[in-house]
């Protein structure tokens, strides 16, 4: 093992010490564990492990690690993660979201401290994900409103090649998913349970399809179970690896609203979908907005706000089917403009509608009528309507 100028760990990925050290440390203190990160930044990985198994760390280290510092399950989890085909991603890994992440040292809030490693499974690249990816998320108990609109945003940003990171849970959570498996997109689950469980277990397909080929992401260690309080920390890794977050549906009251809390505080866009002011499933939503959020309601609205400058404008249909009128010159629009489409009316009203004279305003109905655009009717002229409209 070598050091770096700052004195720090370095190695490669391939390193079993280091990996042995991230998996153990990953499962000895319950995240997110803010003073032993910033320990393990410290000292590197190798350096704390010994330290947390000696009982030899500073003392808000100790708080965060005593109870479990002589449980070692490094070695099983690895395997366990290579049963269903999972691996570690850690921080000296090529494929760690090291700018995506960067956001939680920077936010100086200890709720919002970095993942000391995460076990995926997929063949996904996290670092490539997570270039380019809007977070959807929202309600379980969902109107089929809200379904439909997660699935609708998670198809498009698919198609647009959006990545479409969610936490896998019942209502907008898998709506999103599935939009962007059917659009052939790249999406990312975050659990709050080892990345070998299905949960929830309606969802056992769906976490395999999403496996097969994006990512299914946590930074609990195979074998462990969902918890409440998971829930509400892993929300931080959905935020974290998005450059916004949308909110479907949610109530005042919600996990989703947490995401949205955290991608706030992390400096992301918050984004959320507006419902009917009778929903109290849209209530959290409306408070986000009036709180400043962006209202969306379209793949459209999200690409402008999350996207390159000018994406939201690349899938905008052009028709390239020319109009009667296209050919028309300024003078001939001016007239055709000014045409009434039921009551006819004579040459001068129109000259003094279109604001063009009188004698221009002539040569311009004929014109127009040879274009089967006017007709003129008892000494008055109106609009034609277009060959094919009836």
């Amino acid at each position: 093992m070598s050091a770096d100028p700052a004195g720090r760990e370095s190695a490669t990925p391939a390193s079993r010490e280091l990996l042995a050290a991230r998996a153990y440390l990953s499962r000895v203190a319950e995240p997110p564990a803010a003073a032993l990160a910033r320990w393990v930044a410290e000292v590197g990985p190798v350096a704390a492990a010994q330290g947390v198994r000696r009982g030899a760390v500073p003392e808000p280290v100790a708080r965060e690690t005593s109870a479990r510092r002589t449980v070692d399950r490094a070695a099983a989890a690895l395997a366990a993660a290579d049963d269903v085909g999972a691996r570690l991603l850690v921080p000296e890994h090529g494929d760690w979201p090291h700018e995506s992440f960067a956001a939680f040292a920077a936010s100086g809030v200890d709720e919002l401290a970095p993942p000391l490693a995460l076990w995926v499974r997929g063949p996904g690249r996290l670092a490539e994900l997570s270039e380019q990816a809007v977070a959807v998320v929202g309600a379980r108990a969902a109107t089929g409103y809200g379904t439909h609109l997660a699935g609708e945003l998670g198809a498009g940003m698919g198609d647009r090649g959006f990545t479409v990171v969610s936490g896998a849970a019942i209502g907008i959570d898998g709506a999103a998913h599935r939009g962007a498996l059917a659009a052939d997109g790249a999406t990312v689950a975050v659990l709050a349970c080892g990345v070998d469980r299905s949960y929830p277990v309606a969802h056992e397909v769906l976490l395999q399809r999403i496996a097969g080929s994006g990512l299914v992401v946590s930074e609990y260690p195979p074998g462990c179970v969902p918890g409440r309080h998971r829930f509400l920390v892993r929300n931080r890794l959905i935020a974290g690896l998005a450059a916004g977050t949308v909110v479907v549906e949610a109530g005042l009251r919600s996990g989703a609203r947490r995401t949205a809390a955290d991608a706030m505080a992390l400096g992301r866009l918050v984004m959320a979908v507006p419902g009917p002011v009778t929903s109290g499933l849209s209530a959290g939503c409306h408070r986000l907005i009036r709180d400043g959020a962006l209202l969306v309601t379209r793949t459209e609205d999200v690409l402008e706000a999350a996207g390159r400058i000018g994406m939201h404008l690349l899938d905008e249909p052009v028709s390239d089917v020319e109009r009667p009128t296209d050919e028309l010159g300024r003078t001939g629009s001016m007239v055709h403009d000014a045409l009434p489409s039921r009551a006819a009316r004579p040459t001068r009203w129109l000259a003094m509608e279109a604001g063009v004279q009188i004698g221009a305003v002539r040569a311009a109905l004929v014109d127009l009528e040879r274009r089967g655009l006017a007709e003129h009717r008892d000494g008055s002229w109106r609009r034609r309507a277009a060959p094919g409209k009836g």
